[in-house]
């Protein structure tokens, strides 16, 4: 069986894409975490919990997560029989860049998850054994050195990417039983999202939801999994990074994402990413 070696790295190293089969019969202790890049989580055994803003699934075998480049999320662990198994594909712009070249746009139901606060779907058996088959090519290939072996790996994850667009949008929601949610929880997380260059202090947040502070904290502790100002500053670095990558200036990103100061900025910025923004750029 093909198994990489787990690491708790974040950044792409390669260009377009990274596939990874990790089997840990440890379970390793992951943070809240965001990715510059889209990330398809295909989970297969274990026992995980896993939030991703604000909202928490219960995984079973089979289940997909689609998280986009500003999703902050992360799986919380238990030990149990089984093993946590899991195949996770990275996919950068480039990648879908260059589909859109062909007419193509394969961010739709990542786009879509993120719309509707949404990032679990369950294939149905037949949709998730093609995608099975799909993953042995690739782990085949890379393991293989004959002519063309990347060229079939890259072909099929282009194959996995539209089979589960496909079977994105002929699933139903049956899977929110095993969602783990707070409704006014959603719409302070939502608020976020469309206001993060805006006020966003628990004074002003309280009154604009009519709760006490008290209540709001705790309340968005327990389904983020994040104090408010945790969440509020990955959003905002989060959201800028992303601003950086599309060709926006350090200035631009900083000041719309709410950073009154660009000091206070280039330190958090540096403790979440562990670059400066320039360096960040300068890659």
């Amino acid at each position: 069986m093909y198994i990489d070696e787990f690491t708790l790295r974040q950044i792409m190293t390669e260009r377009f894409y990274e596939y990874h089969h990790y089997r840990n019969d440890t379970p390793p202790m992951i943070d809240f975490h965001q990715h510059a890049f889209y990330e398809i989580y295909i989970f297969i055994s274990g026992d995980v919990n896993y939030t991703i803003e604000g909202r928490t699934y219960k995984l079973r075998s089979g289940d997909i997560l689609l998280t986009n480049n500003s999703d902050i999320h992360r799986p919380e662990i238990t030990p149990s029989r089984f093993p946590y198994e899991r195949i996770i594909i990275w996919l950068n712009r480039e990648f879908f860049d260059r589909l859109r070249d062909i007419g193509e746009d394969l961010t739709a139901c990542f786009q879509d998850a993120s719309n509707r606060d949404y990032r679990l779907f369950r294939p149905n058996e037949s949709q998730m054994m093609k995608i099975q088959s799909a993953c042995h090519t690739i782990e085949q290939e890379r393991s293989g050195n004959r002519l063309g072996n990347r060229v079939m790996a890259y072909s099929s994850i282009m194959e996995i990417l539209v089979l589960l667009s496909r079977a994105y949008y002929e699933i139903s929601d049956s899977a929110r039983q095993d969602v783990t949610e707070n409704e006014q929880i959603n719409q302070i997380v939502s608020y976020i999202n469309n206001h993060y260059s805006e006020d966003l202090t628990l004074d002003h947040l309280a009154e604009q939801f009519y709760l006490s502070k008290y209540h709001l904290s705790h309340q968005f502790k327990q389904f983020t999994g994040l104090s408010l100002y945790q969440f509020i500053m990955k959003k905002r670095l989060t959201i800028a990074r992303n601003m950086l990558m599309y060709g926006k200036t350090v200035t631009e990103a900083y000041t719309e994402c709410g950073f009154n100061d660009y000091s206070n900025f280039l330190k958090a910025f540096k403790r979440e990413f562990g670059e400066k923004p320039s360096d960040f750029m300068k890659k």
